[in-house]
């Protein structure tokens, strides 16, 4: 099924729809890298990353964020933008893209460019418009800012490369968590067509490493790294099944970051699910914190859910959890416990572990010193001692340390007080922690 884009928009009208179809891939991240112009452009990348915003319905508003066109040649069943969707359409130009963005950006409404599309015409005709695009901001008008865009997945890779040394960050979006529920919602789609472009930024970044190491003025490709979004409760898998897809995208293509976005039913559809209760937001929460503890906290997916408890607690984060599933390795005393022991204890994060590590080679740590650590000892106390002492009298019992837990005093999951409601979450980004102390 062919759209046909309506040719007599003007760049506004374009510009609320394609700003409103991109709304729903979350994928929207800072930049992780630096960069400076040479003194003849405008925008500098830097180091500490974009500070975002984000609006009520979850846009980045710090990034320019648009698709580049809402036409498809594709008919997923899950997107709004699907070839049989009766919406209205739009396309952008390179040129268009460029001037909206240096307008923008001139006007301080913007610190850089997000830039995805649907399909137009075929991958390597979509990606070609992208490649300009990227090509005239950055040569022609100059531009040092932050860009993020997607790689096609089914482009030719010469353009997926040439693009990439012009990105800061690209993503290749998943989409779905399995290939069986891509060859359901999205037929047209396969889990190997859209892995390979993944696995080609990561071979060429790999690559342009080691050309950086032998050359520092090497052009450089992808600095800030590629990362991937999967959509969550449009097909049936369980959390320990998309945990464990998204820990296996880590180890084998290095991403930088793996999104999780609630399915949010934008078609009416026999195939995909009704959710009477809205999108699944909680959900999509717990996936989120599960993700950190990944990343930053030395946590696996077989640890933090098993085949025989497949879903996220809904009222405790999953690190909670599991320390109350592994009460055999608690308490932890703060004053000996080795800094990757420290990270499993809940309320205490990578920078208040790494500053107990430093403090106690000045001397004995004590409960009022962990709370100006930035401990949260309403959660650390039930699993910590301070030369030998608890902070009061507990028990190491799961259901004592459960009841405390959700005592009405603590801060429940959003909602969680009696009635279940949900609100979108921010999505805030990676945060540059520094090594762990003796890496």
């Amino acid at each position: 099924m062919q759209v046909r884009v309506p040719e007599n928009l003007s760049l506004m009208e374009k510009l609320n729809i394609l700003s409103d179809a991109a709304k729903y891939d979350v994928a929207c991240t800072s930049s992780g890298t630096e960069r400076s112009n040479t003194g003849k452009g405008v925008g500098n990348c830097v180091d500490a990353g974009i500070c975002h915003s984000f609006s009520a319905d979850g846009r980045c508003i710090s990034l320019l964020k648009i698709l580049f066109t809402n036409e498809c040649i594709y008919n997923c069943r899950y997107c709004l933008n699907r070839a049989s969707n009766d919406v209205p359409r739009a396309a952008f130009t390179p040129q268009e893209v460029c001037d909206l963005t240096m307008g923008f950006y001139r006007r301080n409404y913007i610190e850089g460019l997000f830039l995805s599309s649907g399909i137009l015409k075929s991958p390597s005709y979509t990606m070609e418009l992208l490649y300009q695009t990227l090509y005239k901001l950055r040569h022609e008008y100059g531009f040092g800012g932050y860009i993020h865009v997607k790689a096609i997945p089914g482009a030719d890779p010469r353009l997926i490369e040439a693009t990439g040394y012009l990105a800061d960050r690209m993503s290749v979006n998943l989409e779905l968590p399995t290939a069986e529920g891509l060859r359901k919602l999205a037929p047209s789609k396969s889990r190997t067509w859209i892995l390979t472009p993944m696995r080609q930024v990561q071979n060429r970044m790999e690559e342009n490493r080691n050309e950086l190491a032998l050359y520092r003025s090497a052009p450089r490709f992808v600095p800030a790294g590629q990362s991937t979004q999967m959509i969550i409760g449009a097909t049936p898998e369980n959390d320990y099944q998309i945990v464990s897809v998204a820990e296996s995208l880590y180890q084998k293509f290095a991403l930088k970051r793996v999104f999780y976005s609630a399915f949010v039913r934008v078609n009416e559809d026999s195939m995909l699910p009704a959710l009477p209760g809205g999108p699944p937001l909680l959900r999509e929460h717990r996936l989120y914190q599960a993700d950190w503890l990944l990343r930053y906290y030395g946590f696996r997916a077989s640890e933090l859910l098993t085949e025989d408890k497949p879903n996220f607690n809904v009222l405790l984060d999953p690190k909670c959890d599991w320390a109350l599933r592994h009460l055999e390795q608690f308490p932890v005393e703060i004053n000996r416990a080795d800094y990757m022991t420290l990270l499993r204890v809940p309320g205490i994060g990578v920078r208040s572990a790494q500053r107990i590590v430093k403090a106690r080679r000045l001397g004995n740590v004590d409960f009022p010193d962990l709370k100006r650590m930035g401990v949260v000892l309403k959660r650390a106390l039930y699993f910590i001692t301070c030369r030998g002492r608890t902070m009061y009298p507990i028990r190491i019992e799961e259901d004592y340390i459960t009841r405390n837990l959700l005592n009405v005093k603590e801060r429940l999951p959003f909602g969680m007080d009696g009635q279940v409601t949900y609100r979108q979450l921010s999505l805030f980004d990676d945060q540059n922690f520094s090594m762990p102390p003796g890496a």
